[in-house]
């Protein structure tokens, strides 16, 4: 089986637990105003290759992979399901830790069978989630965040442990009400490893200006790393007043 590959990172450091070989996957049905990888939103875009290809560059730099392994993410892995699931029960032949990195968009019921099948090689599940209010979502992405919330309840109910990453975006996420919103959704994942809050940064600016595109986030700010660290601790407030609340029923 061939799969779109936009590129890879062969030492990684934030990409999941240690260090990564981190696969970018060509193809994405997002449109999110702070993507800083527009050059993967095409299907038809980047290489061809096997799994076996991409392992065997793997097995090129295992030795220097501390407590590490492969991350998928692009683009959005999922639009290739069947080649990412072969990728990963290929890894797990070769003993490697597998990470997916997604945003969990191509979830639906009619997958949930191919889903059932990916999570069985898949170790971790780091989910983007976006935007907690749907419309504000849609407005961000081009679309509703349904399939989203609910993979992130499929997760929880199967098990599967999850790091929920958030981009923290000048005038769009940096809200105190959505952000408590965010916590209080994520209580319930009963699977919580971790919570990633990144600061939105406009270092894709240029690779826009290279593909003729537009920059949809003009002059938008970056996010400033207490910034992020103050939303963090929001997500965490409305993370704990759920949880009382809950106690108290």
């Amino acid at each position: 089986m061939l799969g779109r590959i936009h590129s890879v990172e062969s030492f990684s450091a934030v990409d999941g637990p240690g260090t990564r070989f981190v696969i970018f996957f060509q193809g994405c049905p997002m449109r999110c105003l702070y993507c800083h990888n527009p050059d993967t939103w095409a299907v038809t875009g980047g290489r061809e290759v096997t799994a076996e290809e991409l392992l065997d560059e793997y097995d090129s730099v295992r030795e220097f992979m501390h407590n590490g392994g492969i991350t998928c993410t692009g683009g959005e892995p999922c639009l290739q399901i069947e080649f990412l699931t072969e990728l990963f029960e290929k890894a797990k032949q070769r003993g490697i830790n597998t990470c997916l990195d997604t945003c969990g968009i191509t979830f639906t019921e009619h997958s949930r069978t191919a889903f059932d099948r990916l999570m069985k090689s898949t170790d971790l599940v780091m989910l983007d989630i976006k935007h907690i209010d749907p419309d504000a979502h849609k407005k961000l992405t081009g679309h509703s965040n349904e399939n989203i919330l609910a993979f992130a309840k499929y997760l929880s109910d199967t098990g599967k442990p999850v790091w929920i990453r958030h981009v923290v975006v000048p005038g769009i996420t940096d809200n105190e009400e959505y952000l408590h919103r965010l916590g209080r959704f994520i209580s319930h994942i009963k699977t919580l490893k971790a919570l990633d809050v990144l600061p939105y940064h406009t270092l894709g600016r240029t690779k826009y200006e290279q593909l003729g595109i537009e920059y949809p986030l003009g002059d938008t700010p970056p996010m400033s790393k207490e910034g992020a660290h103050t939303a963090r601790d929001i997500i965490m407030d409305g993370l704990r007043c759920e949880i009382r609340e809950s106690l108290k029923k």
